[in-house]
């Protein structure tokens, strides 16, 4: 499959998940559409380092780590999203029994 390809997909998943963002508004909803775009660039990472390698690394190491180690910093930062933002969800919908983005006005300062 040629490199357009795999970035037509990444930009359709990432524009979806930027229009379900922008249009939803139950935060587990909004969580998800963030996870497709953290997916989209995961793909555009690995269609990058498959096939334009990076020049910079060491000969030791193949060129394919750099999309792969960057793939799994950004999987670590998705899971690290979704640990702290269901938990202030929890925490609000403990106080009001309800959940909704327009009106958490709460986690201000």
């Amino acid at each position: 499959m040629p490199l357009l390809a795999y970035l037509g997909l990444g930009l359709f998943m990432f524009v979806t998940g930027s229009i379900g963002v922008v249009i939803r508004r139950n935060p587990v909803v909004v969580f998800m559409c963030i996870e497709l775009m953290l997916n989209a660039v995961n793909l555009t990472f690995l269609a990058f380092a498959r096939y334009a390698p990076s020049p910079l690394l060491l000969e030791k190491q193949p060129a394919w780590m750099a999309g792969q180690m960057a793939v799994i910093f950004v999987m670590a930062v998705a899971a690290a999203e979704v640990a702290v933002g269901l938990g202030i969800i929890m925490a609000i919908f403990r106080l009001k029994n309800k959940v909704d983005l327009d009106e958490l006005s709460s986690m201000r300062g």
